[in-house]
C-alpha cells in the first residue's frame, strides 16, 4: 500500500509578525514627517529663486531647527556636509527646481 504524502497546511501571513509597528507609532512618525516638512519647506521657497539661476537641479539639505542649509550636485556630498555641522537629527532633502522634487514617477 502506497502512502500518501502529508500536505502542510499554507500560511498566509506576516512572516515576522512581532515585529509589526503598532499604528500609534506609524501616526507619530508621519506627523514628526510632516511637521519637519512644515519647518523646511518656507526656508527652500526663501532662497530657491536665488539659487536656481546658478545651482538648478543641484540637492538642498535643510536643517529644520536652525534653517541652515546646504547645497551640492551630489546629494551624499550634500548631506555629509549637512552632517559635518549637525551630527545628529532629521534633515530635509529638496532639490533645486520649479517644484523641489527629488525623485523620478
Amino acid at each position: 500500500m502506497t502512502q500518501q504524502p502529508t500536505k502542510r497546511p499554507i500560511r498566509r501571513g506576516r512572516i515576522f509578525p512581532e515585529y509589526t509597528i503598532p499604528p500609534e507609532e506609524l501616526a507619530r512618525s508621519e506627523a514628526e514627517r510632516k511637521a519637519r516638512y512644515q519647518r523646511c519647506r518656507p526656508v527652500f521657497e526663501r532662497v530657491r529663486d536665488e539659487l536656481i539661476a546658478d545651482h538648478y537641479n543641484w540637492f538642498m539639505i535643510i536643517e529644520p531647527n536652525s534653517g541652515d542649509y546646504f547645497i551640492d550636485p551630489d546629494e551624499i556630498i550634500a548631506i555629509k556636509k549637512a552632517r559635518q555641522k549637525y551630527s545628529s537629527g532629521r534633515l530635509g532633502v529638496f532639490r533645486l527646481n520649479e517644484t523641489g522634487a527629488c525623485g523620478k514617477i
